[in-house]
Protein backbone atom coordinates (compact mmCIF):
# COMPACT_ATOMS: atom_id res chain seq x y z
CA UNK A 1 0.00 0.00 0.00
CA UNK A 2 1.27 3.10 -1.17
CA UNK A 3 1.45 6.16 0.50
CA UNK A 4 2.76 9.77 1.10
CA UNK A 5 2.12 11.49 4.51
CA UNK A 6 2.56 15.12 5.05
CA UNK A 7 3.60 17.11 8.17
CA UNK A 8 4.67 20.11 9.17
CA UNK A 9 1.76 22.63 8.33
CA UNK A 10 0.35 25.25 10.55
CA UNK A 11 -0.15 29.11 11.57
CA UNK A 12 2.80 31.76 10.79
CA UNK A 13 2.84 34.97 10.71
CA UNK A 14 4.16 36.76 7.72
CA UNK A 15 8.24 36.70 7.58
CA UNK A 16 8.12 33.60 9.10
CA UNK A 17 9.13 29.83 8.26
CA UNK A 18 7.53 26.40 8.18
CA UNK A 19 9.31 22.94 6.95
CA UNK A 20 6.67 20.64 5.35
CA UNK A 21 7.80 17.04 5.37
CA UNK A 22 6.36 13.87 3.32
CA UNK A 23 6.84 10.51 4.37
CA UNK A 24 6.53 7.95 1.61
CA UNK A 25 5.63 4.59 1.70
CA UNK A 26 5.31 1.82 -0.62
CA UNK A 27 7.47 2.85 -3.82
CA UNK A 28 10.38 2.80 -4.98
CA UNK A 29 11.21 6.22 -3.30
CA UNK A 30 14.62 7.20 -5.60
CA UNK A 31 13.22 7.09 -8.94
CA UNK A 32 10.39 9.23 -8.74
CA UNK A 33 10.40 12.63 -8.83
CA UNK A 34 8.88 14.56 -5.66
CA UNK A 35 7.26 17.38 -5.76
CA UNK A 36 5.01 19.88 -3.54
CA UNK A 37 2.09 21.68 -5.33
CA UNK A 38 -0.50 23.53 -3.35
CA UNK A 39 -3.94 24.75 -3.85
CA UNK A 40 -5.84 28.32 -2.24
CA UNK A 41 -9.25 28.47 -1.59
CA UNK A 42 -10.51 29.51 -5.12
CA UNK A 43 -7.77 28.26 -7.49
CA UNK A 44 -6.05 26.00 -8.94
CA UNK A 45 -3.59 23.73 -8.01
CA UNK A 46 -0.05 25.02 -8.27
CA UNK A 47 2.99 23.97 -8.53
CA UNK A 48 5.00 24.71 -6.09
CA UNK A 49 8.74 22.69 -5.97
CA UNK A 50 9.97 19.43 -7.52
CA UNK A 51 13.25 17.63 -6.85
CA UNK A 52 14.03 14.16 -8.90
CA UNK A 53 15.98 11.19 -7.55
CA UNK A 54 19.08 13.20 -8.44
CA UNK A 55 18.84 15.90 -6.93
CA UNK A 56 17.44 18.49 -9.84
CA UNK A 57 15.46 20.94 -8.42
CA UNK A 58 12.86 23.32 -9.86
CA UNK A 59 10.45 26.17 -8.45
CA UNK A 60 7.84 28.21 -8.91
CA UNK A 61 8.97 31.64 -9.65
CA UNK A 62 6.82 32.51 -6.68
CA UNK A 63 9.28 31.09 -4.32
CA UNK A 64 12.18 31.19 -5.98
CA UNK A 65 14.53 32.42 -3.43
CA UNK A 66 12.31 31.62 -0.51
CA UNK A 67 11.76 27.87 -0.63
CA UNK A 68 13.98 25.47 -0.86
CA UNK A 69 13.16 21.90 -1.92
CA UNK A 70 15.35 18.37 -0.98
CA UNK A 71 14.76 14.47 -0.20
CA UNK A 72 16.77 12.17 1.91
CA UNK A 73 16.48 8.62 -0.11
CA UNK A 74 17.46 6.82 2.55
CA UNK A 75 14.56 8.39 5.20
CA UNK A 76 12.10 8.12 1.58
CA UNK A 77 11.34 11.76 2.77
CA UNK A 78 11.12 15.21 0.77
CA UNK A 79 10.97 18.47 2.68
CA UNK A 80 10.34 21.92 1.93
CA UNK A 81 11.69 24.44 3.90
CA UNK A 82 9.59 27.59 3.84
CA UNK A 83 11.01 30.99 4.87
CA UNK A 84 9.76 34.77 4.20
CA UNK A 85 6.28 33.60 3.88
CA UNK A 86 3.81 35.73 2.55
CA UNK A 87 0.10 35.77 3.54
CA UNK A 88 -0.33 34.43 -0.60
CA UNK A 89 1.42 31.36 0.34
CA UNK A 90 -1.96 30.28 2.59
CA UNK A 91 -3.01 27.07 1.08
CA UNK A 92 -3.14 23.37 1.42
CA UNK A 93 0.31 22.08 0.74
CA UNK A 94 0.20 18.08 -1.46
CA UNK A 95 2.55 16.18 -1.67
CA UNK A 96 3.34 14.30 -5.35
CA UNK A 97 5.30 11.25 -6.50
CA UNK A 98 5.56 11.58 -10.69
CA UNK A 99 6.79 8.32 -11.62
CA UNK A 100 9.39 7.92 -14.16
CA UNK A 101 7.71 8.25 -17.66
CA UNK A 102 6.91 4.94 -19.27
CA UNK A 103 7.96 2.62 -16.57
CA UNK A 104 4.18 1.76 -16.41
CA UNK A 105 4.28 3.03 -12.62
CA UNK A 106 1.68 5.27 -10.68
CA UNK A 107 1.76 8.55 -9.65
CA UNK A 108 0.73 9.45 -6.15
CA UNK A 109 -0.67 12.41 -4.03
CA UNK A 110 -1.11 12.81 0.04
CA UNK A 111 -3.52 14.08 1.98
CA UNK A 112 -2.47 17.70 2.18
CA UNK A 113 -1.47 19.56 4.91
CA UNK A 114 -2.46 23.66 6.13
CA UNK A 115 -0.41 26.32 5.97
CA UNK A 116 -1.73 29.90 7.08
CA UNK A 117 0.01 32.94 6.81
CA UNK A 118 -1.25 35.64 9.35
CA UNK A 119 -0.70 38.17 11.54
Amino acid sequence: QVQLVESGGGLVQPGGSLRLSCAASGIIFNIYTMGWYRQAPGKQRELVATISGAGKTNYADSVKGRFTISRDNAKNTVYLQMNSLKPEDTAVYYCNGDSPPYSGLKDYWGQGTQVTVSS
